[in-house]
């Protein structure tokens, strides 16, 4: 009715009705002008006009809700759904932006199974902690997806996101380190690439019967992080993940902002993969698996900090444990009959007859 202007309407003695008109309309208040003295009127303009900044201030707060919860929709959309069709392998995630009241940070991951039957799984980071470096995030996790999906991979796969990242990026500042795994139809062995992204953890049965034994791939086959060097290289390290015999393994992929924190000891020590190596061990060997390991190791990390770590924090853990097969059906006289064995499986034992 006012715009953003406080209405107080004077009315005749007998207009009553034509008051309560106005004030349905948006008046914030009337008066009966034969009823009306000085102080009467400055009090009704000044509560009028304190009503209107009540309503105003009331407006652009159902506004900031509703935009809020639209934004949050568009981030929790944003976050990636992983695309594994294997009963044998469990995919675990937590994510947090260093930015407050935000759900979408510069860090990002993605976890694709092929048609052959390989699973790439991938975790990055764009320096910085804006909603600009939360958008780079998604495009480059887009694009890595698209570039899987149409069969790409290993150090190809990085020299064309290392394209696409000098093209969206806002300026040549920017970069973006990446670890990148490529695991094998068999499930035993992988292929790594880091682009100046911490190595990620191991954790495999002990072959002794004890706690799984917890290790850092290695970091001595790395290339820079993306952005930073036109031409790069990428060099591949080979991962044996598991065997026959001991088949079950978990891999922890990270972005720094679980190791750059504290080691609690009252120094500006960092605790590094290292530490981060014997935290998650520790955790391990006292039976922590799946969304508990990690729950676990982000608690240990923020309390050797002393504070929640203010900087982007992604973390993937997948796990492969084979299911147990059925054993194969016999006949009456006692003997095993055959088990057809097709798919991945199939062409990992023909591959061990031929060798």
């Amino acid at each position: 009715m006012s715009g953003n202007a406080a209405v107080v309407v004077l009315t005749a003695l007998d207009d009553d009705a034509l008051g309560v008109r106005a004030v349905a309309a948006g008046a914030e208040d009337y008066l009966v002008k034969q009823e009306v003295d000085g102080p009467l009127l400055a009090r009704a303009v000044r509560y009028a006009i304190e009503r209107k900044r009540a309503e105003e201030t009331e407006r652009r707060l159902v506004e900031a809700r509703i935009l809020g919860r639209e934004n949050a929709r568009l981030e929790r959309g944003l976050l990636p759904v992983p695309l594994i069709d294997d009963p044998a392998l469990t995919h675990c995630t937590r994510y947090r932006p260093g930015r407050r009241r935000a759900l979408l940070g510069g860090d990002f991951y993605d976890t694709v199974q092929t048609a052959d039957g390989a699973v790439h799984l991938m975790i990055g980071d764009v320096c910085g902690h804006g909603p600009d470096e939360a958008a780079l995030g998604v495009q480059l996790r887009m694009a890595w997806r698209t570039l899987v999906l149409a069969g790409h991979s290993g150090e190809d796969l990085l020299r064309i996101l290392d394209t696409v990242l000098g093209h969206e990026r806002r300026s040549e500042e920017i970069f973006t380190t990446l670890c990148n795994v490529t695991i094998a139809p068999s499930r035993r062995t992988a292929r790594l690439h880091l682009a100046g992204h911490p190595a990620p953890l191991l954790f495999r049965p002990a072959a002794d019967g004890g706690p799984d034994e917890v290790t850092a791939l290695p970091e001595y086959a790395h290339g820079p992080a993306l952005g930073l060097f036109p031409g790069a290289d990428w060099p591949t390290t080979e991962v044996e993940l598991g065997g026959r015999d001991a088949p079950e393994w978990s891999l922890l992929l990270y972005t720094d902002g679980l190791i750059e924190g504290r080691t609690g000891d009252g120094t500006s020590t960092r605790l590094g993969t290292e530490g981060l190596t014997a935290l998650a061990r520790a955790a391990r060997a006292d039976g922590a698996s799946g969304r508990g390991l990690i729950d676990r190791l982000v608690a240990e990390v923020e309390e050797l900090n002393g504070d929640a770590l203010a900087d982007d924090l992604a973390v993937l853990m997948l796990s492969h444990r084979p299911r147990t097969a059925p054993s194969a059906p016999s006949d009456e006289a006692g003997h095993t009959a055959p088990v057809l064995v097709t798919g991945p499986a199939a062409a990992d034992a023909g591959r061990a007859e031929t060798h």
